[in-house]
């Protein structure tokens, strides 16, 4: 047998053994046979291979690992501007930080945010990525070789990301097509960014459009205001009828949403329904829009989060995320899902052992589901065996306790162990 932490030589085959596991009754042997899932069984109940690797783990639980559909890498690190500031402000100062991007400095910024993902247990990112004629397809390249370099334990998908507008920005369209041209590519969009409500529904258009010409999925920031009163940010319903006639269902993914929560409940009600209908999934994302939003209010200051429950309620697929870390639109962030999902139980009155479930959930295999990824399948056989291992017994839990990360595998292979502070490849590990 061998202990967790003694894994570089493990061989093809791993037998994570007596193992707990959110949403599974009784404890488990997990097979795992090179890069999947081979089998789930009551533990002790088969014979493991002759040649595996067995690691025994005395009844630690044992969950999928983390996916981040909505986290910025490129613009991560970059501070704050002076006394903070509000959406607006937050676009200009990063505007203005672009113009100094160097392949290196986006390089070095973005691997100590993956640093602190794999230390946390993520695996895969889709990465909102700037793209603009101030910065060019700077950023995208760099998240092209970061993908490359760190392929052996992430999945990074790029999303091209349009900022500061499509129509807004002339020169910004080619590029995005050139992007999108490239492997490992989706298309993003930003329509409140635009001149008025006539332009952010064209941006829509264009976008959604730019999917179905790529053959691929589309991810919008989208609703980011206190309320509705300014139509840019009342567009849920409209992407919607778009994901519809083109034919885009479980293909489109809108962040932020925030306006959702300013609604009166019947109107958001139809809303969400037509979301579940369309299949458009909804990223929420806690700690941008906490810090955002009602920042006008002087007292019952809003909130400002799509309210999670109504989501689940109406069939919507939901999923959380870190967005940004430390900079302009989110002065905190440690890159780990679990924050995350503890901070939106918090603010969205969760309280139940399957609130908790269920927000583990959209930091996993409901997050996975947005990305398109196999991982949506969790803990069954041929599923990727992407797999965290916590130091806590109960998988109830997971959420509330936020315990240490033990291992981490990737593939069915180790990529970090807390127990030797070290990762199993060239990831250099936060200071």
């Amino acid at each position: 047998m061998i202990r967790i932490g003694d894994l570089a030589a493990a061989s093809e085959h791993i037998v994570l053994t007596d193992a707990a596991a959110p949403g599974i009754s009784g404890r488990v042997d997990i097979r795992i046979a090179g890069s999947v899932i081979a089998d789930v069984s009551p533990a002790g109940a088969a014979a493991p291979p002759a040649d595996a690797t067995i690691v025994p783990l005395d009844g630690r639980v044992v969950a999928p690992a983390f996916v981040e559909p909505h986290l910025h890498l490129d613009k991560a690190l970059l501070g704050t501007p002076l006394g903070g500031g509000d959406l607006g402000a937050a676009i200009a100062y990063t505007a203005e930080r672009k113009r100094g991007f160097t392949s290196a400095d986006v390089r070095a910024r973005a691997e100590r945010v993956l640093a602190a993902a794999l230390r946390a247990g993520t695996t895969a990112i889709r990465a909102q990525t700037e793209v603009d004629p101030t910065v060019g397809l700077l950023s995208i390249q760099v998240m092209r070789e970061l993908a490359e370099r760190h392929r052996s334990w992430l999945d990074l998908q790029i999303a091209v990301f349009p900022q500061e507008g499509i129509r807004a920005r002339a020169g910004t369209l080619p590029l995005m097509r050139e992007a999108l041209a490239l492997p490992g590519t989706i298309v993003g969009g930003c329509p409140y960014t635009e001149a008025d409500a006539v332009d952010a529904r064209a941006h829509v258009d264009q976008v959604l459009d730019l999917a179905v010409e790529f053959g691929t999925f589309a991810d919008l920031h989208l609703d980011l205001a206190d309320d509705t009163s300014d139509q840019r940010f009342a567009l849920a319903g409209y992407v919607a009828r778009a994901t519809r006639e083109r034919g885009l269902e479980d293909r489109v993914a809108i962040g932020h949403v925030t306006t959702l929560a300013a609604m009166h409940p019947s109107e958001r009600g139809r809303v969400l329904d037509e979301l579940a209908r369309a299949g458009v999934s909804v990223v929420v994302l806690p700690a941008t829009d906490l810090y955002l939003m009602g920042r006008s209010d002087a007292a019952n200051v809003r909130r400002g989060i799509a309210p999670v429950s109504d989501l689940w309620a109406h069939g919507v697929r939901t999923a959380l995320s870190s967005n940004n870390l430390r900079n302009a639109f989110t002065p905190t962030g440690r890159a780990d899902p679990l924050d995350i999902a503890l901070l939106a139980g918090r603010v969205g009155f969760a309280s139940s052992r399957e609130d908790f479930l269920r927000l583990h959930r959209a930091v996993t295999t409901d997050a996975a589901a947005v990305v398109g990824s196999e991982r949506a399948r969790g803990l069954a056989a041929g599923a990727p065996a992407d797999l965290v291992v916590f130091d806590s017994t109960d998988p109830d839990t997971v959420v509330l306790d936020q315990p240490t990360r033990l291992l981490v595998l990737a593939g069915g292979r180790p990529v970090y162990s807390a127990r030797l502070e070290e990762s199993f490849h060239e990831v250099p590990l936060p200071g």
